[in-house]
């Protein structure tokens, strides 16, 4: 198999930056810019996604994750601190759960512990019905508005709907049955190394109850709400993110 797309820049201990459903390595740009600073900012994009779209994609939550370290270990990276957005949140529970002793701090952002996501601003069937009727662009618009208070007015807008029209039609109606198929609850438990959760407040695709559940049951967790944001907080206010 081809090895997946993987930004790499800055220096000092590697973060590892993971995107999720319709995104890539670009919607991470402001936060790449400022991190470079003090890390090495590793930013991979996903079979079927970004730089990464010509790639076989996945089936399943698990071999997203599988392909994103199978990566990391060919450059050699043995320890990491991690973050996943969204569905990247899903892909980083996996990551932990094959390899918890890589990872040194994890960063569940914007994301819960069940892919069919309950209370999402349209179900996951929903989506793909969409996707077969609509296409790919007019649903990568559709969902990249959901994710800004000001929807296509917002500054980063145009950024993630150009990240999710360059996604394979295939890679992200897999992805829409394997986050559906997902679950990571029974796997909460066992996520013991220090994890820090950011949710926006106005978020449309996770409820409080998602982000409540990954507080209440990963032990050493910390709970961090941004006002007045929705999915998309770290281009909405990337500074206080």
């Amino acid at each position: 198999m081809k090895d997946i797309y993987l930004g790499d820049t800055g220096k000092g201990f590697p973060l590892v930056l993971v995107h999720g459903f319709l995104g890539s390595s670009i919607m991470w740009k402001p936060q790449i810019e400022y991190l470079k600073n003090k890390y090495r900012v590793i930013t991979p994009d996903i079979p079927g996604f970004g730089k990464s779209n010509k790639l076989k994609p996945c089936k399943s939550i698990k071999s997203m994750a599988k392909s994103i370290l199978r990566s990391l270990k060919k450059k050699k990276i043995e320890k990491f601190y991690l973050l996943g957005h969204s569905m990247g949140g899903m892909i980083v529970q996996e990551m932990v759960k094959l390899s918890k002793k890589k990872i040194v701090k994890l960063v569940c952002y914007g994301t819960g512990p069940v892919g069919n996501i309950p209370g999402r601003f349209e179900t996951m069937d929903e989506s793909r019905k969409r996707l077969k009727k609509d296409g790919l662009d007019i649903t990568a618009n559709i969902i990249a508005k959901s994710w800004f208070v000001k929807e296509a007015k917002s500054k980063y807008f145009n950024l993630c709907s150009k990240a999710g029209k360059a996604t394979s039609l295939e890679a992200a109606d897999n992805a829409l049955v394997a986050m559906k198929k997902w679950s990571g609850l029974s796997n909460l438990k066992n996520i013991k190394i220090p994890t820090f959760i950011i949710w926006g407040d106005l978020d449309k695709s996770y409820n409080f109850k998602q982000i409540d559940k990954l507080h209440k049951n990963i032990i050493n967790s910390k709970l961090k709400i941004l006002k007045r944001c929705s999915h998309n907080a770290h281009l909405e206010k990337p500074d206080e993110f």
